[in-house]
């Protein structure tokens, strides 16, 4: 590509380049040089599971890779221990360390869904942070004053309410600032509202005798409901490792609207195909397209068009399937105060375990008579349940 048009290739699904005129000097001086920029975007292991809002910033360093740069995943193994209070009014309480690791050993398994394994840096923020010792706490907290810290919208606000900001909190942008110098970082990843951590980010590296790393923010994606960002707390996500009908069943949910943000945001479909799409193609074929392209993403393709003729017999046609198993209801499942909808499901067999059954429920990929679980009780139960799991199903008689 020349240089612009790997500008027009970077510049696509990103909300900001702080500043974009430094970013086409050091692609500039890459090409001549033949060093590649050093990318990097830190990721605080504080759940086990990555959702399509985490993607939008790994596809963005996957098109870094694509152009021969270097991609540094930075596991903020020491910053989970604080919390990313960004966007926060309450403080965070602390994780222990073993949390952290199994919830960064399954971040490992998930990231290389997108990125080149074999062109990723892997590393741990613990290795530099936990060497700086207080003398070196010390020396990197006399670089930045409390007045800078607490213009941070979410901090000054909290300060002007009189919600309380632990020490630990106001040291989190100052650690993910070094977390740059460690690994001399050209250009740092973040969503919108990293924005101050990372400006931040470039402050210190000039303390350190490094050119100042370029801000490189991507959008915070919408989740199911059309206008809270994608949480899984908030239950308006697509997990990347759901069952391929369940991811296909909730793209189908959003509105046409936010169908072709997500276009841009997590396919390669450039503006222009996108524009035609709106122009020329019915929204719903749109939408299973995209739909199809989500879920050859994280599974196969294969898998996407079974998803799809799942998704149409049983949701746009309202079919059962004919060979429906039918099973009585398990001895011990009470229906006195309300059916307890995990254990039923691990007892016949929907689910592999309890918990297992719960986060299923959670992530909406539970049917009961054509309705989705939102509740571990079903206060109501009728005396015949048809039951779906996923592409499992069971009709429970009682």
């Amino acid at each position: 590509m020349t240089l612009d048009q790997q500008l027009d290739y970077l510049r696509k699904g990103m909300a900001e380049i702080i500043r974009e005129e430094d970013l086409r000097e050091r692609l500039t001086a890459a090409a001549k040089t033949g060093r590649p920029l050093r990318v990097k975007a830190g990721f605080d292991p504080t759940a086990p599971d990555l959702h399509l809002g985490h993607t939008v910033l790994l596809r963005k360093m996957k098109h870094f890779q694509d152009l021969g740069h270097t991609v540094i995943f930075v596991v903020g193994d020491m910053t989970a221990m604080i919390g990313d209070p960004s966007g926060r009014n309450v403080t965070r309480p602390p994780m222990t360390r073993e949390a952290i690791q199994a919830n960064a050993e399954t971040y490992m398994a998930q990231v290389f869904k997108i990125l080149d394994r074999e062109k990723t840096e892997v590393r741990f923020n613990s290795q530099w942070l936990g060497e700086l010792r207080f003398e070196g706490l010390i020396r990197l907290f006399s670089k930045y004053t409390v007045a800078r810290i607490l213009e941070r919208d979410d901090f000054a606000k909290r300060y002007k309410e009189g919600v309380p900001i632990s020490l630990h909190e106001l040291m989190y942008p100052l650690a993910q600032a070094y977390d740059s110098v460690a690994v001399e970082c050209d250009v740092e990843m973040g969503g919108t509202d990293q924005r101050f951590n990372l400006l931040v980010g470039r402050e210190i590296q000039k303390d350190f005798g490094q050119p100042p790393q370029i801000v490189a923010l991507t959008p915070l994606l919408e989740g199911l409901d059309g206008v809270n960002k994608m949480s899984k707390s908030l239950g308006n996500y697509i997990g990347i490792t759901e069952p391929p009908e369940v991811m296909y069943r909730k793209v189908m949910q959003i509105s046409d609207d936010l169908m072709f943000r997500y276009y841009e945001l997590l396919t390669d479909r450039s503006i222009a195909e996108i524009q035609a799409l709106r122009a020329q193609i019915h929204p719903m074929e749109a939408k299973m397209a995209l739909a199809r392209l989500i879920v050859s993403d994280y599974h196969t393709a294969a898998d996407a068009a079974r998803a799809g003729e799942v998704f149409n017999s049983v949701v746009r046609r309202k079919e059962v399937p004919a060979d429906l198993e039918t099973v009585p209801l398990p001895e011990g499942v009470s229906v006195a105060n309300g059916i307890r909808v995990d254990k039923l499901l691990a007892r016949i067999g929907l689910t592999g375990s309890v918990s297992d059954a719960v986060r299923k429920i959670k992530a909406g990929a539970v049917e009961i008579n054509g309705e989705r679980v939102k509740e571990l009780v079903l206060a109501d139960a009728t005396p015949e349940m048809v039951i779906q799991v996923g592409k499992n199903w069971r009709k429970v008689v009682r």
